[in-house]
């Protein structure tokens, strides 16, 4: 199986509405000629979920892919929607309506959606859903269990130990979140590796953000490896790491399909002096700051309530550098509340100034801090 994998959570739409989430009025014929040339390249894994453009990828999936080519010949990817569950009953009656909506019979991998450790314990484990799973992959109807993750390393860690029958976990890994706190590619990755179970990645061009690049990033992208995109970077850095089998890309175009499957084709991981050079991007992007945080965590220190003031100040200026971009699409907001339920969060700062009297870019920091924390609680996921 090649590496690249289409994710169809941001087809082609009609009109001008863009929101993946809710736009149902896909440009069949556009996604048509996306999969014949995904396919021609031969590129074979497809991913949709319950929810994506209001269930209609699953419906427009089956239009495009599955009537129109052999069942053998592609791979079908899956995912219950475990965060719209909550009675055992939901589970069964959902996924038989994934496979009629798809027009297949079995699902090649199938993965319980977005989990994150409160959910874990309030939803999945009463309503049995990994239990479930593993009885449909004894019918056959699945093939490859797995999951989507969008938690701690710690609670990865748990759930990983708690549940053997998982082949593979899907996490959002990029170059960017590497090491972030919020997102903490690095160490979920090491996680799943020690577990010696597989690698899905997903926003590996974080919603688009890495596609856009400074100029100066883009200028020694080009002098360093001539014709490639700044996209092809970041698929490049995930599907060279060790037990990535896919790396997905949400593709909302032909141009897309023929630029990521021409360097995919024969793929070459980034050689060091790349890598390098993808750390000393990732300064130059975070200097872009809606807020003068430098990340020195002084007030993280200072703060009598242990609230992580960096992480949230930086969390919020990554989110503001992808809407200026005009990506409405943020990671980060799928893993605030899980951060804010491990990590203390801004809403329990009783304004006692100790951050703002430390920090050294003299930032009043609990009128940054307490914008910052409303805006991510109005937004976030959850």
């Amino acid at each position: 199986m090649k590496k690249l994998g289409f994710g169809c959570m941001r087809l082609p739409v009609l009109g001008e509405s863009k929101d993946f989430m809710s736009a149902e009025d896909i440009d069949l014929a556009q996604f048509c000629q996306m999969v014949d040339l995904f396919m021609e390249r031969g590129f074979t894994y497809f991913d949709t979920s319950y929810v994506y453009h209001n269930g209609k990828s699953e419906v427009f999936l089956k239009e495009a892919l599955v009537k129109r080519y052999p069942r053998e010949s592609f791979l079908l990817a899956d995912k219950l929607p475990t965060f719209s569950i909550t009675r055992p009953e939901q589970v069964p009656v959902i996924f038989e309506e994934q496979l009629e909506r798809c027009g297949v019979s079995y699902f090649d991998y199938y993965l319980l959606h977005n989990i994150w450790e409160t959910n874990y314990d309030t939803n999945i484990v009463p309503c049995d859903e990994f239990g479930f799973a593993c009885r449909m992959k004894k019918e056959g109807k699945i093939r490859h269990l797995g999951m989507s993750f969008h938690d701690s390393p710690e609670a990865l860690d748990r759930i990983l130990t708690e549940h053997p029958e998982v082949e593979f976990v899907q996490i959002a890994l990029n170059y960017y979140d590497w090491d972030s706190e919020f997102v903490q590619s690095r160490r979920c990755y090491e996680v799943i590796r020690r577990h010696n179970r597989q690698v899905i990645v997903m926003q590996p061009v974080k919603g688009g953000m890495l596609a856009q690049v400074p100029d100066g990033v883009r200028s020694e992208m080009e002098q360093m490896q001539p014709g490639m995109t700044p996209a092809s970077w970041a698929v490049r850095f995930a599907a060279g790491l060790e037990g990535v089998i896919v790396v997905l890309s949400g593709m909302s175009n032909l141009q897309q399909i023929e630029d990521n499957t021409s360097y995919m084709q024969e793929f070459l991981p980034l050689s060091r002096q790349e890598q390098d050079f993808l750390k000393k991007a990732v300064e130059v992007m975070k200097q872009s700051k809606t807020v003068a945080c430098s990340q020195c965590q002084k007030c993280d220190a200072a703060c009598p309530k242990n609230i992580h003031i960096s992480d949230i100040l930086g969390t919020y200026n990554t989110i503001m550098r992808q809407r200026e971009q005009g990506l409405d699409v943020n990671v980060e907001l799928n893993y605030y509340r899980p951060l804010k339920r491990r990590q203390h969060g801004g809403d329990i700062c009783d304004g006692c100034g100790k951050c703002s009297e430390v920090c050294p870019m003299q930032l009043d920091v609990v009128r940054e801090l307490k914008h910052a924390s409303e805006f991510q609680d109005e937004h976030s996921f959850w």
